[in-house]
């Protein structure tokens, strides 16, 4: 496995490229200082792994980085290597494209089974983080339930709402749906009511945060 480590710290890059030199199936091929520089030694040697540190000042963010990279050089799987035990970091670097999150404190057993995980194409993160990140998603998923205006929506105004969001007319809808047009303007000023909202635009935003229709 082909690794590129990246850390503000010489002494972190060293002590790190160490261990991983060690194992008979990993070989450290370049290090870097901050997100910027990571990205052009992923682009020149198109490394298995990156192992990417979050907090890397004055230089560009961990965060960033994995972003540019994740997007670009798909091929390179990241591991956040971080002192940061917190669900929100956690959350944002999953969604930027890392496979896994390691804290730096972790056994150095911990950090090479990471590696092998997500090499092999899994992700990993640490025990005590994923079953707080677990518990506190459904916590989260529940109550938005509860308290979702959606929920009290009929069969057919669900059906009616994307076509509205779609730009489509009331007459449009009502041959689409094969109802009278009157029975589209009513079910669209029930769904303004359930939903509390006042114009177009806003029920526009509402069906693409709910993710009801794809452009």
């Amino acid at each position: 496995m082909r690794i590129v480590i990246v850390d503000d710290h010489a002494v972190v890059r060293s002590g790190f490229s160490m261990i991983l030199n060690y194992q008979a199936d990993m070989e450290v091929v370049a290090t870097a200082a901050d997100g910027r520089e990571a990205y052009l030694m992923v682009g020149k040697h198109h490394p298995d792994i990156l192992l990417m540190d979050l907090s890397m000042p004055p230089g560009e963010s961990g965060l960033i980085a994995t972003g540019k990279i994740s997007s670009d050089y798909p091929e390179t799987k990241i591991i956040i290597l971080t002192m940061y035990d917190d669900e929100e970091y956690l959350f944002h670097v999953l969604k930027s494209g890392a496979s896994g999150y390691v804290l730096k404190n972790a056994p150095d057993e911990e950090l090479l089974s990471a590696i092998r995980m997500v090499y092999k194409g899994g992700t990993y993160i640490h025990p005590q983080m994923a079953t707080s990140l677990v518990k506190d998603y459904i916590k989260k998923d529940q109550g938005s339930n509860e308290n979702d205006p959606y929920k009290i929506l009929s069969t057919r105004e669900t059906e009616i709402l994307p076509l509205i969001a779609k730009g489509y007319g009331n007459k449009e809808i009502a041959e689409k749906l094969f109802v009278s047009v009157k029975t589209v303007e009513a079910h669209k000023a029930k769904i303004m009511e359930k939903l509390q909202l006042k114009s177009r635009p806003e029920l526009v935003e509402y069906a693409l945060r709910k993710k009801l229709f794809d452009f």
